[in-house]
């Protein structure tokens, strides 16, 4: 398992090697990269031959660390040195199970992903974040497993794993190089931070950045495509972003750096809404939802009660979610019925009643008489 790895350090001629680079990796203080440009570099001697050299080597590592083995491998390494590895048991079984089960499933989608098999592993760190960087080294905070369950968290993968297989980072690094490496020579050329310190720093923390909004909403959608070709519940992806939504009230200092709401996201609310536009076009646009509210053919069914740690409207979207299965499935030509306290559809489990919600008897016939 990627996730019970054992930590090794890497030496700082080891890593040398494999960046090409300086091992200082603290911030760097620049000038504007906006405000430089290729008259301001050529006017401080550095011509324009000589900084596309330099893009042309900065890539050269990149391509390392994204395609070669050996190179993906000391990333992966790194990333486990700087952020810590949680080896519970139980954490890993749960990671290892859906980057399994999710692996299989982008390779209905994307066969590429053979090619490239993740690394991945637990982070120490009990804030809700997920990251996945160059070479498809994934990681996964430990706070993240203790909020969610596993549909919502094979969603945040998934989410992660869009990334990776569109090789969003590199393409960014690369689409990027140009101001930031002008701005970095000129640093250098007036006796400021080294460039290699620069370009290392830029290595190691930009390649698990999060993309701009348009990447962002690829791999939102590339994250439903996956999951529906899974047997987890194709409303998590709704429903963690609703989750997102709760946790964020009374507890927004505590979770003011979760993955899930970057700065270069796309607000909550909207991938949340857009989530539940997929979700009602998969059902052949037989169900919906709203404020907690689920409908099927546009008459109220259910607005299910909070429960096991989920809002009435985290909740509702897992309903919506297995309603939309059921549909796309063909499930609906059965009958709506009870099943041990379960209201089932054909063969697909809608919901289990709790406390606060209304029988299991009266939700089937309701089903029944308007799906």
């Amino acid at each position: 398992m990627f996730c019970k790895k054992t930590v090794k350090k890497i030496s700082a001629a080891a890593l040398s090697a494999v960046l090409g680079l300086s091992l200082s990796f603290s911030a760097v203080s620049m000038p504007e990269a906006s405000a430089i440009g290729l008259g301001d570099v050529v006017g401080i001697g550095i011509g324009a031959a000589q900084a596309a050299q330099q893009k042309e080597q900065v890539m050269k590592e990149y391509r390392y660390l994204n395609t070669d083995e050996e190179g993906r491998e000391m990333l992966f390494r790194k990333f486990q040195n700087d952020y810590g590895v949680n080896d519970d048991y139980e954490l890993c079984q749960r990671f290892d199970t859906i980057m399994a089960n999710l692996s299989a499933a982008v390779a209905e989608v994307d066969p590429s992903i053979k090619e490239r098999p993740y690394k991945y592993f637990i982070s120490q760190d009990n804030s809700i974040n997920a990251a996945c960087g160059m070479g498809h080294v994934m990681m996964v905070n430990t706070g993240t497993f203790r909020y969610m369950n596993d549909d919502e968290l094979a969603a945040i993968v998934g989410h992660e794993m869009g990334h990776g297989q569109k090789d969003h980072m590199i393409k960014s690094l690369s689409s990027n190089m140009d101001k930031t490496l002008l701005a970095s020579i000129a640093v250098a050329a007036t006796g400021g931070t080294a460039l290699a310190n620069v370009l290392g720093s830029l290595t190691l923390n930009q390649s698990i950045v999060h993309a701009d909004k348009r990447k962002e909403w690829e791999a939102d959608g590339l994250a439903f495509e996956y999951i529906v070709h899974t047997n987890y519940n194709p409303g998590a992806c709704a429903a963690v972003m609703q989750k997102f939504i709760d946790l964020m009230g009374p507890q927004k200092q505590n979770f003011g750096e979760m993955l899930l709401n970057p700065s270069d996201h796309p607000n909550s609310e909207a991938r949340r809404d857009k989530y539940a536009e997929k979700l009602s076009e998969y059902s052949g646009k037989h169900v919906t939802a709203k404020n907690g509210k689920v409908m099927v053919n546009g008459k109220d069914f259910v607005a299910p009660a909070p429960a096991g740690g989920m809002s009435a409207m985290e909740r509702s979207y897992f309903v919506f979610g297995n309603l939309a299965a059921a549909y796309n499935h063909g499930q609906n030509k059965g009958d709506a019925h009870v099943e041990n306290g379960t209201v089932m559809l054909g063969l697909q489990p809608i919901l289990t009643p709790v406390e606060g919600d209304e029988s299991a008897e009266v939700l089937a016939e309701r089903l029944n008489s308007i799906k």
